[in-house]
């Protein structure tokens, strides 16, 4: 089993700097990890987390459940993400949770996370920088939605994806593991399914990469970048991706 405290300390220096004493704080946390199996939600609209949770292996995505059963999906969250840091701080959660293919999660304790923000104050910074960077992928999401092609649409949501995974060593720089059905991706983008495809056929037609079976495939990154207009400067990371 993966170490669920070193991937978190992993994640939060991608944008905070912290002390030997912080790093010592945050693996004096108690935790539990559980399994999730694809599309099983760990957090409901309307819960009252006591937990915050952090992906230690595989992809989850935090969605809006509409009235006729249907989701929206918000952002999608991988190894190191902690997709709910902001239930911390609110009362009710207003949107859910689930996995995305098979995902391992932890859950910490709010309590002792609230405790350990007293005693060490750049911890509880860098979790509100967190919230911080999920706002700006947001923002992003909104301006991708409704403000470009389908195709530079799509785009723009894949090159997001496999840069935070490649600055997370997730990837080679060559393939990603989405495991996202073409109904998700239509419904994180706002698309019928017949536009996901007719987006999925140009951008394989451009030569920059191909999405099958789960696996994104970037052949030439570059191109891809500039297709989609991709500026990774949102996602705050002070490591930035080779690629």
């Amino acid at each position: 089993m993966k170490n669920a405290h070193q991937i978190l300390i992993r994640s939060l220096k991608e944008h905070s700097v912290l002390a030997e004493e912080d790093l010592s704080g945050i693996c004096s946390l108690t935790h539990t990890v559980r399994e999730f199996q694809p599309n099983e939600d760990f957090i409901r609209q309307g819960d009252h987390p006591e937990l915050s949770a952090l992906v230690v292996s595989g992809m989850v995505a935090r969605y809006h459940l509409l009235d006729d059963g249907s989701r929206q999906y918000l952002s999608f969250h991988i190894a190191g993400d902690l997709p709910d840091a902001q239930g911390l701080f609110i009362d009710e959660m207003d949107h859910a949770l689930c996995a995305i293919g098979r995902a391992e999660v932890a859950f910490f304790p709010h309590r002792e996370m609230l405790r350990l923000f007293k005693r060490r104050p750049a911890i509880g910074f860098s979790i509100w920088r967190e919230t911080l960077v999920d706002a700006a992928i947001f923002r992003e999401a909104i301006t991708n939605n409704s403000a470009r092609t389908k195709p530079g649409r799509m785009a723009h949501f894949f090159c997001e994806l496999f840069y935070r995974a490649r600055v997370a060593g997730l990837n080679d720089g060559a393939k990603c593991i989405l495991p996202i059905s073409l109904t998700q991706l239509g419904e994180t983008l706002g698309m019928a399914i017949a536009s996901v495809n007719r987006s999925l056929q140009e951008l394989r037609a451009s030569g920059t990469m191909d999405f099958r079976d789960g696996e994104l495939v970037v052949t030439k990154w570059r191109e891809l970048k500039q297709l989609a207009g991709f500026n990774p400067q949102y996602l705050h990371m002070k490591k930035q991706s080779l690629i």
